[in-house]
C-alpha cells in the first residue's frame, strides 16, 4: 500500500535559487530556511557564503531596524539572520570568521555609544561567542589586535550580552595552551580591577549588578576549570587577581566609600560571599579552603558591616501579609547576615575574635525576633549559632582559644537560653489569647535542639554544660523543664513518620470490609484436621499443619502425616447413609446425540439455563455427601468421573490402595454399588459430556 501523497518534493527554496535576480529577504521569508540550512542544502548555503549575502546578514544584526515597523516583524529579519549565521554550518563560519571586513563590521557594533538594542547585543554576542567556539584562533587574534576591546565591552556592561561575551571569551577558548594566553591577554588588560571599579557607589545600579554578576561567574568558572584541568600547573591569573588581598580591599572600598547605598553593599557582598564559597569537585573530596588574604581584607571591615546592621540604607514601609512593615530588614542586612554566617564557618580565630568584639551575634539575635516573620533571615542566624556551637567539635585541635571566645558570650552576653525562653512562653501567651504563632518559632527550636545537642554529646559538652550552670537558678530551672517537656513534646509533635504503619484505603472500601475469622479454636482445630486427613507425607505445601509442627526442634517432621494411613474407613455405615442419598428423586438431564452446531440461529432462552444449573446444582450436592461420606477428595481440575474410578478415595499411590483393600474388602458390594449409582448419575449429565 503506498501513500498517495508524494514526499520527496523539491523544496520551495531550490525553485527560489533557480529563478534569477533572487534576493535574501525572499529567501528568509521562507518558513523552512533555517531548516535547509542546517539540512546542508547545498545551493542555499553557496549563496548564503556570497559576500553580498553575508555583508547584509551582518548588517542585519548589528544595525537597529527602522522605527516606523511594525513591531511584530521589525525583528524579524535580524532574528533570522542571528539564527543562519549560528547554524554551525561549516562554510559559514569559514566566511564569516576568515573575511576582516566582515570582522571589523561586527566589530563596529560595540563603537556605538551607549545604550546597546539589548536585542542586537544578544545577537551580537551570541555570533562572536559562535566564533570564538569554533574559528578560535582567528577571531581571538582579530580582538587581540582591538586595544580598546576590553574598554568598549566594559562601557556596554549594562547590557547583558556583554556580560555573556567575557564568560565565553574565558571558558570557551580550547585548547587549554590557548586559552591560557586568552586569560593571560585578559589580565594584562586588567580586566578584574575594570569590573572591581564598577562596583562603586556613584555607579548606576544596573552596571553593578552586571559587573557583581561577572565577577561571581569568573569566580566559579575558574575554580571548576582548575579542578578539572589538574594537569595544568599554572594557575588561573584572573583568580589570582580577584583572591588577592588588595583586590578584595578595593572592592571594599568601593562599596563604603561615599554613600552607602543597598545596590552597592548587596553586589560587592555577593562577590565576598562567591569568594567565601566551599568547592567540592566529588562527594568525598575535601571542602575549598578559603585564602587567608580574603580574610585579612574583610577583618578591617566588618565594623562597616556592624553600621550597616545599625544603621541600614532608609527604606520606605512595605505591606505585607502580616501587616504594614515601618522599617523593613532590607537586602542590604540580609547579605550582612549571609557574610556573618560564612565568615563564622571557616572558623578563622581573628575573624571569630572581631565579629565577638563588635557584640555581631547580639545584633542577628535582636533582628531575629524583632522580624520574626522574615525566614530567610532566620536561616542565617540559625547557622550562625550552629557554627559557633560546633566550632567545639575541632576546637581544641585547630584553635584552642577559638571555643572560649565564641560561647561564652553567646550563653552570656548574648543571652541565648534566656531568649529562648522568653520567646517561647510569649508565643504561648499570645497563642492562648487567640493569636497566630509566630513565624521563627520552627527556626528557634532546631537552635534550642542544637544547643541540647551539643551539651549532651558535643566534644566540648563539658564546658557549655558550666555555662549552663552559671545561669541563674530560676533560669536554669526553666531551662530543665523546657528541654524535658516542652521542647521533646514539640520534636514529638514534628516527627513525621515517612512510611505509615495502617494501610490507606478509600472510603468506598468500607461498606466492603470483610468480617474476622471468629476465634473459636475448636473450630479452627476441627478444619485442621479435616485437611489432613486428605493428605499424605508427599504433600507437604498444602494446608492444615499445626505451627507447632514447624519447630526446628522436631526431628521427623513428617510423622503426623505417617499416621494418616492408619486410619480405617467406616463403609458398612457410610454406605447406607449414601444409597439414601441416591435414592432421592433427582431430575435427570436431557441426552443429546447429536452435536449441536454453535453457528446456528437459535433462541436464548434463560429460563432453560436456570433449570439447569438447578440440576447441576443438585448433583454437585450428592457428590459432597458422597466425598464426605467415604473421604473423597476431588480437586478442581479433575473430573467426577475419574473421582468415582479412584474408588472413592483419591488415593494417590498404589501401595497405600492395597493397605486399603485389604482391610475394607468386606465392604465391597455396598461399594460397588456406590460407585455404580454415582456413575450413572455422571453418564446422564450433559454438563461433563
Amino acid at each position: 500500500m503506498f501513500w498517495k501523497f508524494d514526499l520527496n518534493n523539491t523544496s520551495h527554496i531550490d525553485q527560489l535559487l533557480d529563478r534569477e535576480g533572487v534576493t535574501l529577504r525572499e529567501l528568509m521569508e521562507e518558513e523552512d530556511v533555517l531548516q535547509e540550512c542546517k539540512a546542508q542544502n547545498r545551493k542555499l548555503l553557496l549563496f548564503l557564503s556570497k559576500d553580498h549575502c553575508m555583508q547584509e546578514l551582518v548588517t542585519l544584526i548589528t544595525e537597529e531596524p527602522p522605527a516606523d515597523l511594525e513591531e511584530k516583524t521589525r525583528f524579524k529579519f535580524p532574528n533570522i539572520a542571528c539564527e543562519l549565521l549560528t547554524s554551525d554550518v561549516a562554510l559559514i563560519n569559514d566566511k564569516l570568521g576568515g573575511d576582516e571586513s566582515l570582522l571589523e563590521k561586527l566589530y563596529h557594533f560595540l563603537e556605538q555609544e551607549p545604550p546597546l538594542n539589548p536585542l542586537l547585543a544578544s545577537f551580537f554576542s551570541k555570533t562572536i561567542g559562535n566564533l570564538i567556539a569554533r574559528k578560535t584562533d582567528q577571531v581571538i587574534s582579530f580582538l587581540r589586535k582591538k586595544h580598546n576591546f576590553i574598554s568598549l565591552v566594559l562601557n556596554h556592561i549594562d547590557a547583558s550580552a556583554m556580560m555573556d561575551l567575557l564568560l565565553r571569551l574565558i571558558s570557551c577558548v580550547e585548547p587549554a595552551p590557548l586559552r591560557m594566553e586568552v586569560l593571560n591577554w585578559l589580565n594584562e588588560e586588567r580586566l578584574i580591577q575594570r569590573l572591581t571599579e564598577l562596583m562603586h557607589t556613584g555607579r548606576d545600579e544596573e552596571r553593578q549588578s552586571n559587573a557583581s554578576q561577572t565577577l561571581c561567574d569568573i569566580i566559579r568558572l575558574s575554580r571548576d576549570q582548575a579542578n578539572q584541568l589538574s594537569e595544568v600547573t599554572e594557575p588561573d591569573p584572573l583568580l589570582a587577581v580577584l583572591e588577592s588581598q588588595e583586590n578584595v580591599a578595593e572592592l571594599l572600598k568601593n562599596m563604603f566609600e561615599g554613600e552607602r547605598t543597598e545596590a552597592s553593599v548587596v553586589n560587592g557582598t555577593q562577590v565576598l560571599l562567591t569568594l567565601l564559597e566551599s568547592r567540592r569537585s566529588g562527594h568525598a573530596c575535601p571542602s575549598y579552603t578559603v585564602n587567608s588574604s580574603i580574610l585579612c581584607a574583610i577583618e578591617p571591615h566588618l565594623k562597616d558591616f556592624q553600621q550597616l546592621l545599625l544603621n541600614p540604607p532608609t527604606r520606605s514601609a512595605i505591606l505585607t501579609t502580616v501587616g504594614v512593615l515601618e522599617q523593613p530588614l532590607g537586602s542590604a542586612r540580609l547579605h550582612v547576615a549571609r557574610l556573618v554566617a560564612s565568615l563564622l564557618q571557616t572558623c578563622d580565630l581573628s575573624i571569630c575574635q572581631e565579629i565577638c568584639r563588635l557584640n555581631t551575634m547580639d545584633l542577628l539575635l535582636d533582628l531575629f525576633f524583632k522580624y520574626s516573620w522574615n525566614n530567610f533571615l532566620h536561616l542565617q542566624v540559625e547557622l550562625c549559632v550552629a557554627s559557633i556551637l560546633n566550632h567545639s567539635a575541632h576546637a581544641d585541635l585547630q584553635n584552642p582559644g577559638l571555643q572560649n571566645h565564641e560561647e561564652r558570650p553567646l550563653f552570656q552576653h548574648c543571652r541565648l537560653v534566656q531568649r529562648i525562653l522568653d520567646a517561647w512562653e510569649e508565643n504561648d501567651k499570645n497563642q492562648a489569647e487567640g493569636g497566630r504563632r509566630r513565624g521563627n518559632m520552627g527556626h528557634l527550636t532546631r537552635i534550642a535542639n542544637t544547643v541540647v545537642q551539643n551539651l549532651e554529646k558535643g566534644l566540648a559538652h563539658s564546658q557549655m554544660n558550666d555555662l549552663i550552670k552559671e545561669l541563674p537558678e530560676d533560669c536554669r530551672g526553666r531551662w530543665e523543664s523546657f528541654v524535658g517537656e516542652t521542647l521533646r513534646e514539640t520534636n514529638r509533635r514534628n516527627t513525621v513518620d515517612l512510611v505509615s504503619t495502617h494501610n490507606l484505603h478509600s472510603s468506598s472500601e468500607d461498606d466492603d470490609m470483610e468480617s474476622p475469622f471468629p476465634n473459636d479454636l475448636s473450630i479452627q482445630q476441627a478444619f485442621s484436621d479435616y485437611q489432613i486427613q486428605q493428605m499424605t507425607a508427599n504433600f507437604v505445601d498444602q494446608f492444615g499443619f499445626n505451627d507447632e509442627e514447624f519447630s526446628e526442634h522436631d526431628e521427623n517432621i513428617n510423622a503426623a502425616f505417617d499416621r494418616i494411613a492408619e486410619i480405617n474407613f467406616n463403609i458398612d455405615a457410610n454406605a447406607a447413609a449414601f444409597e439414601a442419598c441416591c435414592k432421592e428423586r433427582i431430575q435427570q438431564f436431557d441426552d443429546c446425540e447429536e452435536e449441536e452446531d454453535i453457528w446456528d440461529e437459535k433462541e436464548i432462552n434463560y429460563a432453560t439455563q436456570i433449570k439447569s444449573r438447578s440440576r447441576y446444582s443438585t448433583w454437585m450436592i450428592c457428590l459432597r455427601k458422597y466425598n464426605l461420606l467415604f473421604g473423597v477428595s476431588l480437586s478442581s481440575d479433575s473430573s467426577p468421573k475419574s473421582a468415582v474410578r479412584n474408588g472413592g478415595r483419591g488415593r494417590g499411590s498404589a501401595s497405600e490402595e492395597e493397605d486399603v483393600e485389604e482391610e475394607a474388602s468386606p465392604q465391597q458390594p455396598a461399594s460397588a454399588q456406590a460407585q455404580s449409582e454415582c456413575y450413572n448419575i455422571t453418564h446422564n449429565s450433559e454438563s461433563f459430556r
